[in-house]
């Protein structure tokens, strides 16, 4: 598969302007492919998200990377990622920073991802069945946050969990309507929301929904 890693990393994301060196490195070793069913492994390095079960998907590679890039990681950072799926994003989260905190709502799939990054012996990830609307707030505050499911608006809990200059990319829209992704920085403790690419992702639930 590692053919396959790096015509997806040269194809789908370098072509498209990611260019952070240490990210690309990352996504050409992790075994995307691990992290999938059984019965789609063949399709891993698609360029396309792909369903992993119970309503949810792994994303596309490119979306991946552009989301993971945008929060411009340093090596000391912690991150929280809400909507652990498959395990993928946190294992490429993994490779770039000292912590990764990941929660996941749908308990099957939580436990999987939990399962698959012990065995491929990712010891910086932290994994929590929950609903990821009030984050972790015992483990907070985090230099950034990573969010793989669309709530309507962004949830004030995640917001407070910000460090000072941390920074939070996460899909917002309602369901069956147009989403965009939203890029938050704290500063000064005030909050700056820039709007990014027009995205399609799997609805938040819980409380989220609410």
């Amino acid at each position: 598969m590692k053919v396959e890693r790096e015509r997806m990393v040269n194809e789908q994301i370098v072509r498209r302007g990611v260019k952070d060196a240490r990210l690309l490195e990352v996504m050409k070793i992790t075994p995307r492919e691990e992290f999938m069913p059984l019965d789609t492994r063949e399709l891993a390095y698609d360029d396309r998200a792909i369903p992993i079960g119970y309503g949810q998907t792994i994303s596309q590679p490119y979306i991946v990377a552009f989301m993971t890039e945008a929060l411009g990681l340093k090596p000391q950072d912690r991150v929280l990622e809400i909507g652990t799926g498959s395990g993928y994003q946190a294992a490429v989260l993994a490779g770039l920073v000292k912590e990764v905190y990941t929660i996941e709502i749908v308990e099957v799939l939580g436990k999987q991802a939990a399962l698959t990054l012990e065995r491929l012996n990712y010891k910086n990830v932290a994994t929590r069945i929950g609903d990821g609307y009030r984050g972790w707030p015992e483990a907070a505050p985090f230099d950034a946050i990573i969010v793989t499911c669309a709530p309507d608006d962004v949830p004030a809990p995640l917001v407070e969990q910000l460090a000072e200059g941390g920074r939070m990319i996460i899909p917002v829209g309602p369901e069956g309507q147009p989403q965009n992704l939203i890029m938050l920085r704290k500063t000064n403790g005030e909050i700056v929301k820039q709007k990014s690419l027009p995205v399609v992702f799997v609805p938040m639930t819980g409380e989220g929904k609410k």
